[in-house]
């Protein structure tokens, strides 16, 4: 190995990437992680409030079943905390609390029902063509529908009218069904770290040191039968092997040589990234919890869903979250109206002490250029099984990570470090 450079590169320094990387340098790989962006988490990302906290403007959640990602925390010296959360979340539309035995809301149980139904016994195929708009227009119950449409949005952060309803039962069995997928406690939105599930990515980074270079982009990638030539702007490497980590339709923007299998251009071609944004109110302490719980699905526009993520004996947070193309709407918005908006609806529910946080911090995923959006890459409408899950089979010297090719909960934490072992696995036994 006289000509190469470096035995492994790492494409992306998200969990994903840095936990194949670091798998591979502690069984003594000579490893480097290229990240296009000026910062290590890719799709998680904690930030320090001026009260002291930390939050987390990306990715934040761990699920009752996420033993991956506990596991690892533990490792890193990072605290877990359960989310305070009521059995179910309140629902507002504009002034007005909707009742969870009301016509409209039990109409709502039943679709999802189905919907679950559909996700474990198998959508038909031809629903790879029905989108989730229209499908939700059959629905005879105007709230309803805005109540499923809201779901949906901030589950998927897709717009409706370009992901089917095939799509969405795969969505929902890959999640471990609607109950899970909703559900805070013993769902998928159990737990937090006080320190931020950005700390994961940002303490493997520091142990890895040198080996990841951040604002050098991949741009090509050359192969051929003993490695693979990675090109940057800023210089050329010679690696044995090379990990991708990035989302499928950010990898599209590499180059390679030979071209890629028809199968991997369509999953990064037809795949697009859900638009989502992101706020968090922040609080001397969580007031709100002497009235009751903070966490509500409003239906107003834009649909909103908010939760209490303060942190143990620590500030309050108060979580937004806005998806589809009604996140993309705020961008248009100051962030002073922006904040008035979503803080007003919070205030309809919980007071108006919640209109004057101590500080406000928000991420438009979306217009992030590195990442380009969240919560995961999905299929356009009619592209269906053909390219989700993406293939994640190597491709000789390449392998693929990244938690859309997660076999267990794609698109969370737990799913970015299965793909990431998965991938530094099938690295360490070809150098074997």
């Amino acid at each position: 190995m006289s000509d190469v450079d470096v035995q492994v590169v790492v494409v992306g320094a998200g969990l994903s990437g840095l936990v194949a990387a670091r798998r591979l340098q502690q069984e003594g790989v000579d490893v480097v992680v290229l990240e296009s962006a000026d910062r290590v988490g890719g799709r998680s990302m904690s930030v320090t409030t001026a009260l002291g906290s930390r939050l987390d403007l990306g990715g934040q959640w761990i699920g009752h079943d996420h033993h991956r990602v506990k596991l690892l925390a533990a490792e890193l010296g990072l605290t877990e905390f359960r989310m305070r959360t009521p059995a179910a979340p309140a629902l507002r539309h504009g002034p007005r609390r909707l009742p969870y035995l009301a016509p409209s809301s039990l109409l709502a149980v039943l679709v999802l029902a189905v919907a679950a139904l559909l996700g474990w016994r198998g959508a038909p195929r031809r629903w790879t063509s029905l989108s989730v708009d229209r499908a939700l227009r059959r629905v005879p119950c105007r709230r309803t529908r805005r109540l499923l449409e809201v779901i949906a949005l901030i589950s998927w952060t897709a717009d409706l009218d370009r992901v089917s309803v095939f799509t969405a039962a795969q969505m929902i069995r890959a999640q471990g069904g609607v109950r899970t997928m909703l559900s805070t406690k013993g769902g998928a939105q159990e737990g937090l770290l006080v320190e931020g599930a950005g700390s994961l990515a940002e303490r493997i980074a520091a142990d890895l040191g040198h080996r990841v270079h951040l604002g050098e982009p991949v741009l090509a990638l050359d192969r051929d039968e003993t490695g693979v030539t990675v090109r940057t702007p800023a210089r050329t490497l010679r690696a044995v092997k090379v990990v991708v980590s990035v989302p499928p339709p950010i990898a599209h923007r590499i180059e390679h040589q030979p071209p890629l299998p028809e199968d991997r251009v369509r999953a990064e071609k037809q795949t697009f990234m859900g638009s989502v944004y992101k706020a968090i109110a922040v609080y001397p302490d969580p007031w709100w919890r002497a009235r009751g719980d903070a966490e509500l699905i409003d239906l107003g526009d834009p649909g909103c869903a908010v939760f209490d993520s303060s942190p143990p004996d620590g500030p309050g947070h108060l979580c937004f979250l806005v998806g589809g193309a009604e996140a993309r709407s705020l961008d248009a918005l100051t962030e002073a109206e922006r904040r008035a908006l979503l803080l007003g609806a919070a205030a309809a529910h919980l007071g108006a002490d919640a209109l004057e946080p101590a500080g406000w911090h928000e991420k438009a995923w979306h217009v992030d250029e590195h990442v380009g959006g969240g919560y995961l890459a999905l299929p356009d409408l009619g592209a269906g099984r053909e390219v989700w899950p993406p293939p994640s089979a190597a491709l000789g010297h390449l392998h693929w990570a990244g938690t859309e090719s997660a076999v267990d909960h794609p698109g969370y934490l737990d799913g970015a470090i299965e793909a990431g072992e998965r991938a530094a696995g099938e690295v360490l036994g070809d150098l074997r």
